[in-house]
């Protein structure tokens, strides 16, 4: 699966800062650090569950409490956003002295804008990525309400934040107030992940419209539809992961998937080290992962590969249905394809070729286009569905040719 180790470094403050480093039990691809949200710590479901499920990809996650938080050193009423920022560089340090720099960097909340702000400072990160990050750092003041008068008269005042009390000074909201996000942004010179929830009511998503119009390209947005800000329910949190994985692939150097595909003519499959089945495989520069459903003993952290086949099948069809319709200038709707495997005795099948005591495969291909067509085009389309280059492949015979690779290789 994937294996940790505990690690302390001194933070900006020098005060000792509790951390965990979640390893691959195969070979690392690269090293990321990860920041966690405001007054949260390395171990909150998101920073636990992005963290350990890129470990099962090959990417080793550094996690760690900034100070005053979690098992880390430290007043947390000495700290400020500066502060967090300077803590992640030292996390950075910390990595690049035992270990490899991190190429990616990843934050959470208000981590992920202080991610934004460090990472410029650090050379080798090639990709941010942020979950639910506010665009503007004043943003986090909201959180102090009634107090926040207080905190400024003052000069510091007890805030209640997610049922802990915390002691917040006056140079902390002036070093928020003082934070020009977006400028840094605008100047990253990094490829940038933005994802967010939709409906969340914590950081609200126009903040994500905010990073993603700040950001040169290269730069991505994906919606975290139906998460809420804290990613509590597990699978947002696997679907947010296998996509910042999926993504800074292409962008990783010294990534072997990556350097394989680059010099290969073909797809490139090769085993993780995670679980009995599971694989990377890297198609130029995308990467997916392949597994078998955990029934048969697999961990099911990708498409299997008849759901694979299956897939190929359904995106031939529908590529080839579309062409036809706009060369043919046909008004018809969106398509999909439904396309379920299974295997069947050659007997029971009257549209396979004859054959005794033989099982054939058996795609079952169900064709939906929207806008209602008249009948004669569908039947029509439904011919040119068997045109599609990956059914005549599949129902046709195939030669597979299989050789041991040589050194050159």
């Amino acid at each position: 699966m994937f294996s940790a180790e505990r690690v302390t470094f001194e933070g900006s403050l020098e005060e000792p800062l509790a951390a965990r480093l979640d390893l691959p039990a195969g070979a690392v691809r690269a090293y990321a650090v990860f920041a966690h949200c405001f007054t949260c710590s390395k171990d909150v479901f998101a920073a636990t569950r992005i963290s350990t499920e890129l470990a099962r990809s090959g990417i080793a996650v550094l996690r760690f409490d900034f100070t005053g938080l979690g098992a880390s050193g430290g007043d947390f009423a000495n700290t400020s956003f500066s502060s967090n920022v300077s803590d992640i560089l030292k996390a950075v340090d910390h990595l690049r002295s035992h270990y490899q720099a991190p190429q990616l960097m990843i934050g959470h909340s208000l981590g992920g804008a202080a991610v934004l702000m460090a990472a410029s400072q650090v050379p080798e990160v090639r990709a941010v990525a942020t979950v639910g990050a506010p665009a503007d750092v004043e943003h986090v003041l909201h959180n102090f309400d009634a107090s926040l008068e207080k905190i400024e008269t003052e000069g510091i005042a007890e805030v209640t934040l997610a049922g802990r009390k915390f002691n917040i000074r006056r140079d902390f909201v002036d070093d928020a107030r003082s934070q020009d996000v977006t400028s840094v942004i605008a100047g990253l010179k990094r490829a940038l992940l933005v994802l967010h929830a939709p409906t969340d009511t914590i950081v609200g998503i126009e903040n994500a419209r905010a990073i993603f119009e700040a950001a040169r390209h290269p730069k991505s947005f994906v919606a975290l539809d139906g998460a809420d800000h804290l990613l509590s329910n597990r699978s947002d949190a696997i679907f947010a992961a296998s996509i910042i994985s999926n993504w800074a692939a292409r962008y990783l150097v010294g990534d072997a998937m990556t350097d394989a595909a680059t010099e290969a003519d073909g797809v490139v499959v090769t085993e993780s080290g995670e679980g009995r089945f599971q694989q990377l495989v890297q198609i130029g520069p995308h990467t997916l992962m392949a597994d078998e459903p955990t029934d048969v003993g697999g961990d099911g952290s990708g498409p299997s590969p008849y759901d694979l086949l299956s897939a190929a099948l359904g995106t031939c069809t529908t590529m080839t249905l579309r062409l036809y319709a706009e060369r043919k200038k046909m008004d018809i709707g969106r398509i999909s394809v439904v396309v379920s495997h299974s295997r069947t005795h050659a007997a029971d099948c009257e549209d396979c070729a004859e054959g005794k005591g033989r099982t054939v495969s058996l795609f079952e291909r169900v064709i939906s286009i929207e806008g209602a067509p008249p009948d004669d085009v569908l039947q029509r389309l439904l011919k040119i569905a068997d045109r599609c280059p990956v059914h005549k492949t599949l129902s046709e015979s195939s030669r597979i040719s299989t050789r041991l690779a040589e050194a050159a290789d």
